[in-house]
């Protein structure tokens, strides 16, 4: 058994630009991963594009030769979350339901600007049902493994699942996910990769199949910081353009006091911390400090928060076949059908109230950071066998990074833990609008912490 680096964007555009590689051999070795019967494939796609990938990437090698590279994604295989709209395809969303729907018209806003881009969609990735769990477990297409000790098959996270498989597998270079309440940060933490959550109006989400019309966000999944932040240029329109790390030295990082640092697993208590005194070596100045929105998010989501009542919204046309959908998700989904108007109005004016004070004026730091979430992947079989060891680990996932959502905030998540161990994130969050303060935040840390990033796993 072999390990290897997972190739980061900028590495594979520099193969790529000095003729080492083609974007065919790219797309063949993620297409032969996938298609290894001893791997994920299977379960990581709802829908491999193996022959448009290879045209797709045959064009993108001959506009190379003539000198149109529109952007540092040219030629890179990339994974689609099985909710955004594929011009032609049915969206699926992870579910049997909709799969006699008509076919997409268009492709997502999210999609066109990754093809513009000239990035090769190579396939669907499969997620939790509608996006409704941070687990990853999906009994319509089967539950990709965590790349992390794999014999023992522990989740991958969700609801983003397929998308952190994909680029911890080496199945694509980079993946498109959304984040309600963690469906980006969360698997890529378990997966031992990045990802990024950015503000919510900084993305479109045309064509995205919804959760929560409040709290869906669209954001990557990738090997890095740098990774991410390319990707990200390139979903909010914007040029791609080498983004500077923050100037390290005196960085403030400020380490909430509340419940963010309780009930933590073991490994995770100790990444972290190693982490923060290793930081602190390096320079950067560690606050720990009260912030009260994010006790208050907590208590005004304890209820079920904005998403349940959002997806029954959109749910509520099929319930009446609840026997095809997965009954965690369709508990979930119930639950929305319960909750006052009243009480929903009041939840959307206690997130106005509290997004508002969630501010740079009230805060003395550059970012916040915190584990990303407070467990390691935990086994798929017991949380599959024992509905109410489901729930706890499903609160558990989303306990630190749906505050973020709610709170209308961005959050980068890098990898922190020490090589073949567990995967551990560690969440790098800023207050609304401050996507590209947290990237160069997360660049300047990642760059302290010396992590270099996840490995793929060869087997003989």
């Amino acid at each position: 058994m072999a390990e290897t680096p997972v190739r980061p964007i900028a590495a594979l555009a520099q193969e790529l630009a000095e003729g080492k590689t083609t974007s065919r051999r790219l797309v063949e070795a993620a297409l032969a991963r996938i298609a290894d019967a001893g791997g994920e494939g299977g379960r990581v796609f709802t829908k491999v594009h193996a022959q448009g990938a290879l045209v797709a990437a045959d064009a993108s090698d001959r506009l190379r030769k003539e000198g149109v590279v529109p952007s540092p994604l040219a030629g890179l295989p990339v994974s689609i979350k099985d909710l955004f709209d594929i011009a032609g395809e049915v969206t699926t969303a992870g579910s049997k339901i909709l799969r006699d729907s008509p076919p997409a018209s268009a492709d997502a806003v999210a999609v066109a600007r990754l093809r513009a881009a000239g990035a090769v969609v190579i396939g669907r990735s499969n997620m939790t049902e509608f996006a409704f769990s941070a687990i990853g477990i999906n009994p319509h297409y089967g539950t990709p493994a965590n790349p992390y000790d794999r014999g023992k098959r522990r989740i991958p996270g969700g609801s983003s699942s397929g998308a952190a498989v994909s680029v911890a597998d080496g199945m694509a270079a980079f993946a498109l996910g959304t984040d309600t309440g963690g469906s980006v940060r969360i698997p890529a933490a378990l997966c031992g990769i990045a990802g990024f959550k950015p503000t919510r109006r900084r993305v479109p989400l045309a064509g995205a199949f919804p959760l929560s019309t409040t709290l869906d966000s669209v954001g990557p999944l990738a090997p890095t910081a740098a990774c991410c932040a390319t990707v990200f240029q390139v979903l909010a329109g914007e040029p791609p353009r080498p983004l500077p790390a923050a100037e390290f030295a005196g960085l403030r990082l400020g380490v909430p006091k509340n419940h963010m640092l309780e009930d933590l697993d073991i490994e995770v208590a100790e990444a972290f911390d190693a982490a923060m005194q290793r930081l602190s070596r390096r320079g950067a100045v560690i606050v720990p400090l009260a912030v009260p929105e994010f006790d208050e998010a907590a208590k005004a989501n304890s209820g079920g928060g904005i998403s349940p009542p959002e997806a029954y919204a959109v749910h509520r046309r099929w319930i009446d076949r609840e026997q095809e959908i997965d009954p965690r998700v369709l508990e979930r989904i119930l639950r929305g059908g319960s909750l006052l108007a009243a009480d929903y109005i009041d939840l959307l004016a206690t997130r106005n109230r509290l997004a508002g004070r969630f501010a740079r004026a009230n805060y003395d730091i550059d970012v916040l950071v915190m584990p990303t979430v407070p467990r390691i992947a935990p086994p798929i079989e017991g949380l599959e066998r024992n509905a109410e060891t489901f729930r706890l680990a499903n609160g558990n996932m989303l306990r630190y990074t749906s505050l973020i959502n709610f709170l209308d905030g961005c959050a980068l998540t890098l990898p922190i833990h020490a090589p073949r161990e567990a995967p551990v994130g560690l969440m790098v969050v800023g207050f609304s609008g401050e996507d590209e303060r947290v990237l160069s935040a997360g660049l300047a840390i990642e760059a302290a912490l010396a992590y270099q990033g996840p490995v793929l796993v060869e087997y003989d």
